[in-house]
């Protein structure tokens, strides 16, 4: 498996030592704000398995993200299939950090360093970004790394309740369009 390494971050397999710090982000009201509801111990432990597997199989996938400097693991980032069910296709890319990690740079600076693994390496033509609308930190990562939005592809989530989870945004970039 691909490790990333960034000035700060590594992003890498994942170990049995994050299980706790993740179930924990999973656990916290305010990560899963726009995610919907705090997940289990059992269900977070899952996500990791199925994180795993799905990078085996694919070659890409979720990595564990860690500060450089303290070993500290901080959350997630990575690239995925777009969901069956969805109004588009493609593959998309995501993060999730701690609260304490918020308001670093970390999450644009772990995206900058997806994108340039699937699109130099994956040789990806197109990458998109999916959140709610009402998700306005997420999406200042997405234009801070070069997506763009066009509102009339904006939708709703299928697989979300109706409420605040329900209207996402997407954004794209394409292969080229990285300055």
């Amino acid at each position: 498996m691909t490790e990333l390494r960034t000035d700060r971050l590594t992003l890498r397999r994942w170990r049995d030592a994050d299980l706790e710090p993740w179930a924990a982000m999973n656990a916290d009201p305010e990560v899963r704000e726009h995610l919907g509801d705090p997940l289990t111990r059992e269900q977070s432990d899952a996500s990791v398995a199925r994180f795993q597997a799905e990078f085996d199989r694919r070659g890409y996938g979720w990595w564990a993200v860690e500060v450089q400097a303290t070993g500290e693991f901080i959350g997630f980032a990575g690239l995925d299939e777009v969901d069956d069910g969805m109004p588009f296709t493609g593959v998309e890319i995501g993060w999730r950090l701690a609260r304490p990690a918020w308001g670093q740079g970390y999450a644009t600076e772990a995206a900058l360093a997806v994108l340039a693994h699937g699109f130099d390496t994956l040789e990806l033509a197109e990458i998109l970004a999916v959140t709610t609308a009402a998700n306005l930190r997420s999406q200042a990562v997405m234009r801070r790394i070069g997506m763009t939005r066009d509102p009339a592809e904006d939708f709703d989530d299928p697989a979300a309740p109706e409420g605040p989870l329900r209207p996402n945004v997407l954004f794209r970039i394409a292969r080229g369009a990285r300055g």
